[in-house]
């Protein structure tokens, strides 16, 4: 059996403790909790901190668990929940567009694919679930981008590299076009990342009205564009989807 790394093991055990009992516990709680020493554990506690998993009150100097370790595990929960949703509707909008359906989170900078349906007809097609798309060149991306703050930031971080000639690379253009983007309520993506291909996105929100992934179409330009522009009955169908996934995920009518 591999050796545990003590660390990493030192730092669950933080973890655990400050999820379970009280709230808020200082530093001489942890360490007499954990056994170690105080320096060890501010050590431990630090760490933590300054990526995201722990906080320490300004007042009282106690610790609690961060907010991106709460995102972490709610983005857990909520792929699983967003996926068993949403496999009805993408299978609808497969069907009704013709076209392949996709369902997509933020992950790692990009766009994880957890869901895909393929176009409804007899062509040889190839399952993408699992895949990471850019975000600054997609429909999906651009969709994440223009909803969830901390996708915007990732996608401003970003290279912005050139994956055909008509992705956009200027940051400051990226985020004019994310204004557009809210302002209608879906994104497109012309030979952005595959010349000759076309796609059609919108966001999908929980409960709390938080943007939890995105779902769209992709295909062929000639299919997917009346002129320059997605079809509008494609826009619809797609964003007509994004609101049926939405709902049943608590969030309502919208």
């Amino acid at each position: 059996m591999a050796r545990s790394i003590q660390s990493l093991e030192r730092a669950a055990a933080v973890l655990r403790l400050l999820a379970g009992g009280e709230r808020r516990l200082g530093l001489s709680d942890i360490s007499s909790a954990i056994g170690l020493a105080k320096a060890t554990t501010h050590g431990l506690l630090r760490t933590l901190q300054q990526e995201g998993f722990v906080e320490q009150d300004e007042v009282s100097g106690k610790y609690q668990l961060g907010a991106e370790l709460l995102r972490l595990g709610n983005s857990y929960l909520d792929v699983h929940e967003l996926r068993a949703r949403a496999l009805v509707w993408t299978d609808d909008l497969a069907r009704s567009s013709g076209e392949s359906a996709y369902l997509g989170v933020l992950h790692k900078g990009g766009v994880l694919i957890v869901h895909h349906v393929f176009r409804p007809d007899d062509s040889r097609q190839v399952l993408e679930v699992g895949a990471l798309h850019p975000l600054h060149s997609t429909a999906l991306g651009k969709v994440l981008a223009a909803f969830d703050p901390v996708a915007h930031n990732e996608a401003m971080e970003s290279d912005f590299a050139a994956i055909t000639a008509a992705t956009v690379t200027e940051p400051a253009a990226f985020d004019r076009g994310l204004a557009e983007v809210r302002a209608r309520g879906w994104a497109g993506d012309v030979g952005e990342t595959w010349e000759g291909v076309a796609s059609v996105a919108a966001p999908i929100v929980d409960r709390r009205r938080m943007p939890v992934g995105a779902v769209g179409v992709t295909g062929a330009e000639e299919r997917v564009l009346d002129g320059s522009e997605p079809r509008s009955a494609l826009v619809a169908a797609v964003r007509d989807c994004a609101r049926a996934v939405s709902r049943d995920l608590g969030a309502g009518r919208f």
